[in-house]
Order: structure tokens, then C-alpha cells, then sequence
């Protein structure tokens, strides 16, 4: 009896642990999907190296940020991307008249991180989504994006599934083209649209839908772009098809630059707070 009481006490317990199992922990089903890589972020401290690699140092777009890995941690169930003000010298500092932009900024101001699934996980296809709640203040360029394994920019394509600078959400896609250096597809849209002031202190769901015909990018279920996969290809004999190769992930925190605008002091830190991030691929 004495067992058979404490089995119910057992039980009883894991009903309510159970019970209290938050949203996150229980993963939404897709009907004609499943799940094939996720990160949830559930573990206090550095992101998962399994999942992640990083970028290092000033990357592109003339941002103001260095790029280093210590500005992204896990609390509290989350991924944490800090956008802070610091001051120490560039390394990579050359002369005031290098031409190459990174050589010739003698100091660091502004750091932040850029997380990448580079060398560990691409994917061909499937439902890219990420739950998360973005900065907006002024200079500040938040994305969640992919980049073909192949080929050099933009041969191998870039698909935008959230960018957001200067009061507005972008959702593009980008590749080579014949006519010109890059095509774009892009859509804005402005958070006025959303008619929601407190819109960017919530949490918010972007999704890619990616097959073979298109791509489809979302924002809590309202479809911002679709753009036609066939119609980035521009011949027969073109030897990288930027959207029917497997693409990895990047996530990051940029900063000014050329499309991110002004920043003053007070914008800092600035923090990109992620839920999770999940890809799912269709049944076969």
C-alpha cells in the first residue's frame, strides 16, 4: 500500500509538472510537416555550438558594429543579441585612406553579434520560422535571413524573411543578374500598417514557406512577399540556382551602416530577444 501510495504521489506530480508545460516546450504540429532541426534556447549561457558558428569583426554594409560572439547568450529560455557601446581599437586598422572600408576605422564603437548555421546546418527547402520580439529604435537593423551554400553574392541568393531599419519590415529576396549586378525582390512595409503602437513590444512570428516553385515569407500569418523561384534563374546553362540549393541560416543585430540610419547614445544596449528558431520540411 505504502508503494502503491507513492506511485499516486508520483503521478500526481508528473500530471502537474506536465500540466504547466509552457507553449514552447510543447511544439506545434504542421499538418503535411515535420520538424527537422530546431533550437529552443532553453540552456542558460553560450548558444549551442552544435548549432551556431559566428561572424567576427566589421562584415559589410559599412554597419557600425563589430561583430563578436560574446554579445549573444541564452536566458531565461531565450537567445539574447546585444547591441552595446564599446571603445577599443580596430585590429584590423590599416590607414585612414585604405580603400577597403573595415582597414581604415581605427576604433571599435558599437558591438553586437551575428549567429550562423554556416558548416553545421543547411537546408533545401521546407518552413523557416523564428518567434521573436525586435529592437526598433533608431539605427538599429535586425534581420533572420539565409544564404545559398554555393557561389559568391548574390550568385548564391539571399532570402530576407525579417528585416527591419528605419520603421520599416522588409521581407526580400536577392540573386544575380544578367542585366544588372543584383536582382532584388522586396516588399515594405511600414509599422504604421500594422496599426498596433505597442506592436514592437510584443513578440512576433516570421515564417518561409520555400519549395521548389516558391517563397513565400510571413509575418504572425500575414503573407508580406512571394516571390517566384523559376524567375531567378536566368538561362539553362547557369550552373548556381540560388533558390534550389540548400541555404543556411544567419541571425543578427546590425547597427547604422547603409540602410540602418542614425544611432545616438541612448539607443544602447539594444536587444534582440529570440524564442526559437525551427525548420520544418514537408512530409514525403
Amino acid at each position: 500500500m505504502r508503494f502503491a501510495g507513492k506511485l499516486l504521489v508520483l503521478g500526481i506530480v508528473l500530471i502537474l509538472i506536465y500540466g504547466f508545460v509552457t507553449d514552447k516546450e510543447k511544439l506545434p504540429k504542421y499538418k503535411g510537416y515535420h520538424l527537422i532541426w530546431n533550437d529552443e534556447f532553453t540552456i542558460d549561457g553560450t548558444p549551442d555550438k552544435k548549432n551556431w558558428n559566428y561572424e567576427e569583426g566589421f562584415v559589410r554594409n559599412n554597419e557600425n558594429q563589430w561583430y563578436q560572439k560574446e554579445n549573444a547568450y541564452c536566458q531565461t529560455g531565450f537567445l539574447i543579441i546585444e547591441a552595446k557601446k564599446e571603445s577599443r581599437k580596430n585590429p584590423d586598422f590599416v590607414s585612414y585612406n585604405h580603400k577597403d572600408w573595415r582597414k581604415k576605422r581605427d576604433s571599435i564603437k558599437i558591438t553586437s553579434s551575428c549567429l550562423i548555421t554556416q558548416g553545421k546546418h543547411s537546408w533545401k527547402y521546407g518552413r523557416f520560422e523564428m518567434r521573436a520580439k525586435i529592437p526598433v529604435s533608431k539605427g538599429m537593423w535586425p534581420a533572420f535571413w539565409t544564404l545559398g551554400i554555393e557561389g559568391n553574392w548574390p550568385a548564391n541568393g539571399e532570402i530576407d524573411i525579417m528585416e527591419y531599419y528605419t520603421g520599416k519590415i522588409l521581407a526580400n529576396a536577392a540573386w544575380k543578374s544578367d542585366k544588372q549586378n543584383t536582382a532584388w525582390d522586396s516588399k515594405t512595409v511600414p509599422l504604421s500598417d500594422f496599426k498596433d503602437s505597442s506592436w514592437a513590444d510584443k513578440f512576433h512570428i516570421w515564417r518561409m514557406d520555400w519549395d521548389a516553385q516558391s517563397i513565400k515569407l510571413y509575418v504572425d500569418n500575414q503573407l508580406l512577399n512571394e516571390i517566384d523561384v523559376k524567375g531567378t534563374v536566368q538561362n539553362a546553362a547557369q550552373k548556381i540556382l540560388p533558390f534550389q540549393q540548400p541555404h543556411y541560416l544567419l541571425v543578427n543585430l546590425a547597427v547604422g551602416g547603409d540602410n540602418g540610419g542614425q544611432y545616438t547614445a541612448e539607443n544602447f544596449p539594444s536587444k534582440y530577444i529570440i524564442d526559437y528558431i525551427r525548420v520544418y520540411q514537408k512530409n514525403k
